[in-house]
């Protein structure tokens, strides 16, 4: 298992990191062909009742290609809060709050829980937006304008660590 170094930094309130899965914008995916590191920023959405954090993408690429090679993943979210000065300049620190998510990766080829995850991606990213919920054929059917079709995926969370500084700027 993994630790937090900084031990005084570590956040075990599981209501304040729920309520940061929820609301952090950017996931940063971590991937690896065995050699080199691939790191690509993502739209995400949590799904805590299922353990995994889900995104969508092109069916070709890096990202595809280094997933069918290994499936051990990271997933970081950090959201900065501000820089907290210091008439020490040593000792000036910055807010902030970040999960390490590790496991694997997974394609979602089941309909229904794809849909799941491309709905719950709207009403994180676009709330309200739509009249209606997404219907399954959409997502089923939906190409990019390059023509490639989407593939919903997730990272299956097998371990988690978080971190903060709660001290903000005034």
């Amino acid at each position: 298992m993994f630790t937090v170094r900084l031990a005084k930094r570590e956040c075990k309130d599981e209501e304040k990191i729920e309520r940061f899965l929820q609301e952090a914008q950017t996931g940063f995916l971590g991937l690896t062909d065995g050699i080199v590191p691939y790191v690509v920023p993502l739209n995400y959405v949590w799904m805590k009742e299922r353990g995994a954090f889900y995104f969508h993408g092109a069916e070709e690429g890096r990202k595809m290609e280094l997933m069918a090679q290994k499936k051990e993943a990271c997933l970081t979210l950090s959201e900065s809060f501000g820089t907290i000065p210091n008439p020490i300049p040593a000792k000036t620190d910055t807010a902030y709050m970040s999960v390490m998510a590790f496991g694997e990766m997974e394609l979602v080829p089941d309909l229904a829980e794809a849909t799941e995850a491309m709905q719950a991606l709207l009403d994180k990213y676009v709330p309200g937006y739509y009249q209606s919920p997404l219907a399954a054929s959409h997502v089923e059917r939906y190409r990019s304008s390059i023509g490639s079709r989407t593939f919903i995926f997730k990272l299956v969370v097998r371990e988690r660590t978080a971190k903060e500084n709660a001290q903000r700027q005034s």
